[in-house]
């Protein structure tokens, strides 16, 4: 996408969704788990898309950071806020160290193995935490009682997670643009080769896993103060909706660039908020076809398939064929 259209796109993205909680005040916590869901989709992206790793255990993280925010709030007694933040920061310390731990060891697997390998991750974090008392095991926890009047719970997590959700974006846009960036491309071109130029991949590899988990971290410590009840199954470490479902959605757009996961997550998100509307009983089955429409249909996302049909709008030149047949000289 050229950068003026790329800068305008942004400005006029970000107005609306300031504007959104007086435009449709009613819908605030479903606008608020679509910023959730980009998240999600560009976490998932800097490994998947733009370095090559296809992880399916990074709900891991959002569960880490959802838990340990958790626990902070209920153990400092501290007033609300200071308890958030501080245990905002907790969660997201957890989950980058929870990341840098498991990568010094998956992250030395290819392929087919790491994505094996991640897969059980968030299963196995949700049986275990389902067995620990400490935090609730199988009956969950409850968060604290946001402390304002009623609706403002949803707007002030409605705020956060846009930031978030706009810190995410532009921190990445950051990193994609540098040295990080170019060696992570490198890597998801040809690992071999990036070793033998003196990259150091499996640092490269880490650390992008620890941007992902720090992003995640901060995001599950937030939803659930949101949602007031973490469930270690369906909502810390849900591998089946959630974790699947940054896969998906960073593919449905376009893994491999910055709009494509935002777009994949805006279309993902919408689309099934509308299957839970008016297909209540056949959602899943509807969601089932949308995946495999897009595997069959948008195998390169949105963003590759209007790329290789207006080559030009993206930037990229054309080249005209000579002309052929009589009336050429």
């Amino acid at each position: 996408m050229p950068p003026t259209a790329s800068r305008l796109l942004l400005i006029g993205l970000v107005v609306l969704a300031l504007a959104a909680p007086w435009l449709a005040p009613a819908y605030r916590t479903q606008i608020s788990f679509l910023w959730v869901m980009i998240i999600f989709a560009l976490t998932w992206d800097i490994l998947g898309g733009q370095m090559g790793y296809n992880s399916f255990g990074n709900v891991v993280f959002f569960g880490v950071g959802m838990y340990g925010c958790a626990v902070i709030q209920r153990d400092t007694g501290l007033d609300y806020y200071p308890a958030l933040c501080l245990g905002m920061t907790a969660g997201a310390a957890l989950a980058v160290t929870l990341a840098a731990v498991l990568g010094s060891g998956l992250l030395g697997l290819r392929g087919h193995y790491f994505a094996i390998a991640t897969l059980g991750l968030g299963f196995a974090a949700g049986e275990f935490a389902s067995g620990w008392d400490f935090i609730g095991a199988g009956s969950g926890m409850v968060t604290p009682l946001y402390p304002g009047e009623v609706g403002d719970r949803e707007s002030f997590f409605y705020f956060l997670l846009l930031a978030l959700t706009v810190v995410t974006f532009f921190v990445l846009r950051r990193l994609y643009s540098g040295r990080f960036g170019l060696a992570i491309n490198a890597i998801r071109d040809d690992e071999d080769k990036a070793e033998a130029m003196g990259i150091r991949t499996t640092l490269y590899k880490t650390t992008a896993w620890c941007v992902s988990a720090f992003f995640l971290g901060v995001t599950g410590a937030a939803v659930g103060n949101l949602i007031g009840f973490i469930d270690p199954r369906d909502v810390a470490f849900a591998g089946p909706t959630f974790g699947v479902w940054m896969v998906l959605m960073a593919i449905l757009g376009g893994k491999g660039t910055l709009w494509g996961p935002v777009l994949g997550a805006t279309v993902f998100h919408i689309t099934q908020e509308l299957f839970w509307t008016y297909l209540l009983g056949w959602q899943r089955v509807a969601l089932g076809l949308v995946i495999l429409a897009i595997v069959l249909f948008f195998p390169l996302g949105i963003l590759g398939w209007a790329r290789e049909r207006w080559p030009e709008r993206f930037g990229h030149a054309v080249e005209e064929r000579p002309a052929t047949g009589e009336g050429a000289s």
